[in-house]
């Protein structure tokens, strides 16, 4: 009779499997971390899979920004129009921006080197995974998925990709905030009257300091995408292995060295 794994009592569990999402431990660059919090405050954590802090920093970094209009001094310190920073930005926000950026950056590389070796430790304890589960709401499964179409999921709207990989928290919340900036920058007037020619129109209608939001969101969704896309074909292989070894392999089987 087949014994149902569980990752209950274990000391350093490899992954969880719920049916909103897969939360599992893989290897990371801390670099890559550390860069993904720079891009914007609160993608590192979601990137380790820390979803409740990541959301708070991601809705930190959106308030102070627009308060303090620091996409706008951005945008003015790159154009050369630094006469206009002085009466654009707000030092009533703009103060409190630093601490908590600072913060956001070496949280995400601390945690990644933590985890990193928390990785380590769970695929040598060759820890349980449970590749299936449901409940009367949705259904979550490992199964082989890929990564250039995860990808292009999030290249035709941020969010989507996230879907694909059954990574809901992450793929709704991406999406709706996609939404809200591309409603409050204007973006769809503005490929409309790209189309049919009307620029002047475009620099009228177009808000900056909500378009300069977009390269951040979209570079993410992209790569961590992607990126889960390739672990959980991993993760699937890993399950299947320990599987079929556990099962079917004779216990006096002797190891090549």
């Amino acid at each position: 009779m087949e014994k149902i794994p569980s990752t209950k009592n274990a000391r350093r569990p490899l992954v969880h499997v719920s049916t909103l999402a897969t939360n599992h431990l893989h290897l990371r660059n801390p670099w890559v971390t550390l860069w993904l919090s720079a891009l914007f405050p609160g993608f590192g954590q979601i990137f380790l899979g820390s979803y409740i802090k990541g959301f708070l920093l991601i809705i930190w970094e959106i308030v102070i920004n627009v308060e303090a209009k620091i996409n706008l001094a951005i945008l003015y310190s790159f154009t050369g129009q630094l006469d206009l920073l002085g009466g654009t930005v707000n030092a009533r926000w703009l103060l409190l921006y630093s601490s908590v950026f600072v913060y956001a950056l070496w949280d995400s590389y601390r945690s990644t080197i933590d985890l990193n070796k928390f990785t380590i430790l769970a695929q040598r304890a060759r820890s349980a995974v449970v590749p299936f589960k449901i409940d009367s709401f949705e259904i979550n499964y490992l199964d082989k998925r890929n990564p250039w179409i995860a990808a292009a999921w999030s290249v035709f709207m941020p969010g989507l990709g996230h879907l694909y990989t059954h990574r809901l928290p992450t793929g709704f919340f991406v999406l709706i905030w996609w939404i809200a900036i591309t409603y409050f920058s204007h973006l769809m007037e503005g490929v409309h009257y790209s189309a049919i020619g009307a620029f002047d129109q475009v620099k009228t209608i177009v808000d900056p300091q909500w378009l300069l939001f977009m390269p951040s969101i979209y570079c993410f969704s992209i790569y961590d995408s992607y990126v889960n896309a390739v672990e959980y074909n991993k993760l699937f292989e890993y399950e299947q292995a320990r599987f079929l070894s556990s099962q079917y392999q004779s216990q006096a089987f002797k190891k090549p060295v």
